[in-house]
């Protein structure tokens, strides 16, 4: 059983203003920091972008922590198959993450609308910290981070 005080969600946008060989290492610091404070499971949602260094930071992390956990919740199956923008080292990575995480949970089985707003939601209600990538107050990732402070979630600006 999953418990909000020891779990972490991310959320951010799929585009990245910074390279990622500066981001990394923030997220790695700030990752390190909540594990070492007891948080063990790390919640993410698969896209492509913050999403998909997320999961690389907390895999990265879990060579040194092994007893740490990353949760990949995934709106439908196959995202890739359906949003823009996805190349071929994208999927590949996807599909190295889903068999590197600990547990894989779809909230759904196909894409309607909504979709992306409900795996958002399933995030934030299981978790106790929010780490988000934002830039701008729009789209997904803000709806998310004003979901997280409506929760109560604290919220880690990377």
């Amino acid at each position: 059983m999953i418990c909000r005080e020891k779990t972490v969600c991310f959320t951010g946008h799929r585009e990245l203003r910074e390279h990622t060989d500066t981001l990394f290492p923030k997220l790695y610091e700030t990752v390190e920091l909540l594990i070492q404070r007891g948080y063990c499971y790390f919640g993410t949602g698969g896209a492509r972008g913050f999403d998909a260094l997320a999961a690389e930071v907390v895999l990265a992390l879990k060579e040194k922590y092994p007893h740490i956990h990353l949760i990949l919740v995934l709106p439908f199956k196959m995202q890739y198959s359906y949003e823009q923008g996805w190349s071929i080292e994208d999927v590949i990575q996807h599909q190295q993450h889903k068999k590197r995480a600990s547990k894989v949970v779809y909230t759904q089985e196909t894409y309607s609308a909504g979709c992306y707003y409900k795996r958002n939601r399933h995030l934030v209600d299981f978790s106790g910290i929010c780490i988000c990538y934002q830039y701008k107050n729009t789209g997904g990732t803000a709806y998310t981070t004003k979901y997280a402070r409506e929760q109560g979630v604290k919220i880690i600006q990377i």
